[in-house]
């Protein structure tokens, strides 16, 4: 898709993503990429999920480094960058705090304009990211698949986006996690149950479809059938774990994914939109991906973004931020960063 028509030609966005525990700045040339930086924070792991506080402490000491790496990476001084765009909700409210606070700071110091941007619609909006791949076309619908959301939505235009479907409870992200908490797997579990579910029988063990309304999900359900099914299958055998991990790994997969796809299909069928892009953590998840790409059979057109821009990371803050400033869509220092904000 082309880049829309604009006086600005060269356009340095430098963009700054901090919702959760990823400490994540970027810049980007128009539409491209020239730099891409992630602090991840390790600390979390022997807590078996994210510690808000501690997060909050983690960007506050990483998110100058970062921000100094990619103008470097970049070759970019500071002072040609057209304007700053971050992310402000939904996320960790601390975190959310610690890099709008350093956005406004350094628009302010450069004068230069201030981009706010919505999490989940970056996610969607990684896939105008110009790498030399198609681009979808609108409409097309969005799948966002992370820790924290999961969510089908009908992408109008660049921001013009309607959630038509949202998880009722647990993200499908926390049901990965939740998952190899009770198998005893590390944080997070998600990229550790996909990698063992590739030598699993998927048909191994059977795991309940949870009911939701229309397009809507919910995971919670699905959460406590593993569980009760763990703790019975470990009465009668306390190495059940041990010796079935693979097959239990690939049964819970399987289970997720045919959870998602369910909702998708109906999407599909409701709006006959049959253009489909994943975003989010878990679009990495390689039986997520291998489904989606059998939909081509369907007649399906589909989108899967490279890993880089699946986890949070500040490339996607920064095109969505782009094609605000094509529209000089800008922000007040006064805006506030919220945890909850809707699409």
């Amino acid at each position: 898709m082309p880049i829309p028509s604009s006086k600005h030609d060269n356009c340095f966005i430098l963009a700054i993503e901090s919702s959760c525990d990823d400490t994540s700045c970027a810049v980007l040339k128009n539409n491209q990429v020239l730099s891409n930086v992630i602090a991840g924070q390790k600390i979390h792991e022997q807590y078996g999920g994210v510690v808000p506080e501690l997060a909050s402490r983690a960007h506050q000491s990483n998110i100058i480094p970062v921000v100094h790496a990619a103008l470097a990476q970049a070759n970019i001084d500071k002072k040609q960058l057209s304007a700053i765009a971050f992310t402000r909700g939904p996320g960790l409210m601390g975190s959310l705090l610690v890099g709008g606070s350093f956005a406004k700071s350094l628009s302010l110091a450069l004068d230069i304009p201030l981009i706010e941007v919505h999490h989940m619609q970056a996610h969607i909006l990684a896939h105008f990211i110009d790498h030399g791949q198609e681009m979808p076309e609108f409409p097309f619908l969005g799948l966002t698949i992370s820790g924290g959301h999961t969510q089908i939505v009908k992408v109008n235009d660049y921001h013009d986006m309607e959630v038509i479907g949202s998880t009722m409870d647990d993200a499908v992200g926390e049901a990965f996690d939740k998952s190899g908490k009770i198998l005893g797997l590390g944080y997070p579990a998600g990229p550790i149950i996909d990698s063992l579910a590739r030598k699993g029988n998927h048909d191994a063990f059977k795991f309940p479809i949870p009911k939701a309304p229309d397009l809507d999900y919910s995971f919670s359900g699905f959460k406590t059938s593993v569980l009760y099914f763990v703790q019975k299958q470990t009465q009668k055998d306390p190495d059940f774990i041990q010796n079935n991990l693979e097959d239990i790994c690939a049964s819970i997969q399987y289970t997720i994914i045919e959870i998602l796809f369910q909702k998708l299909n109906k999407a599909v069928k409701q709006t006959g939109i049959k253009s489909v892009a994943i975003g989010g953590g878990v679009s990495a998840n390689s039986g997520v991906r291998e489904r989606l790409l059998s939909k081509q059979e369907k007649g399906w057109k589909v989108f899967i973004p490279p890993f880089e821009y699946t986890t949070d990371n500040a490339a996607m803050i920064g095109i969505s931020g782009y094609y605000k400033y094509l529209q000089d869509d800008f922000s007040s220092l006064d805006i506030i960063t919220q945890a909850r904000i809707p699409m």
